[in-house]
């Protein structure tokens, strides 16, 4: 059976925006300030977690109130909003969507808060290129869960996840994007670090318009 691709899922930061977000500061800030408040206990390893999975970790103890889970995401945003700040867009990325506009279904699915990514985005005057951008607020859990993705096809029930692409730069990405279903691309990613972690890219690109030569119908296996 073959399939038409009919939409592409997009990570947003380092894939269509290249912004000067502190990810490493973002996650040491609210793992500390976690252990500050004895949510999580010391000596994780800053090695194997994002800052989504340290969430994730600190949302499954139970012990956040409301009151210390807004502090945490508001330490998130801070850095999200100071990092895109003049966030330019990766090469060809404006062409890119151009193009693809009006052919096929176009979402954002980011880990950043909605306000802060659509201030980049329409900085940068691509916002309007896309039909659904989905922010952390929209998600039951960031990314490497599935949520975002899971979302996306929810909006769009008449397609199915193999008519979709996913395409990113982080293991997160990927991770999310295969437990939906959705097969994933990867931009200039560190395939041996998405390997160690379970992800599998069907396809590596080092430049963001050579997706274009994965659009075409392909063989389902």
């Amino acid at each position: 059976m073959a399939f038409t691709i009919k939409g592409i899922v997009f990570d947003m930061d380092n894939t269509l925006l290249h912004s000067s977000i502190d990810f490493g500061a973002m996650k040491r800030d609210i793992y500390a300030f976690l252990c500050d408040h004895r949510i999580l206990p010391q000596g994780l390893s800053m090695n194997t977690h994002t800052t989504s999975t340290i969430i994730a970790e600190a949302m499954n103890t139970g012990l956040l109130s409301e009151e210390l889970c807004h502090a945490m995401w508001d330490i998130a945003k801070e850095h999200e909003m100071r990092g895109m700040i003049g966030a330019d867009l990766e090469a060809d990325a404006r062409e890119l969507v151009q193009r693809l506009h009006g052919q096929l279904i176009l979402a954002i699915v980011t880990n950043n808060a909605l306000e802060a990514a659509m201030a980049a985005l329409k900085e940068n005057r691509i916002a309007h290129y896309f039909d659904l951008i989905i922010g952390r607020e929209a998600m039951g859990l960031l990314k490497p869960a599935p949520d975002g993705y899971l979302e996306v096809l929810k909006r769009f029930p008449q397609t199915s996840p193999k008519e979709w692409l996913s395409v990113g730069d982080a293991w997160v990405d990927g991770k999310a994007s295969e437990s939906a279903g959705i097969p994933f691309i990867a931009y200039r990613g560190d395939i041996a670090k998405m390997n160690s972690m379970g992800v599998f890219p069907f396809a590596e690109i080092q430049h963001i318009q050579d997706v274009i030569g994965y659009l075409q119908p392909r063989t389902a296996k």
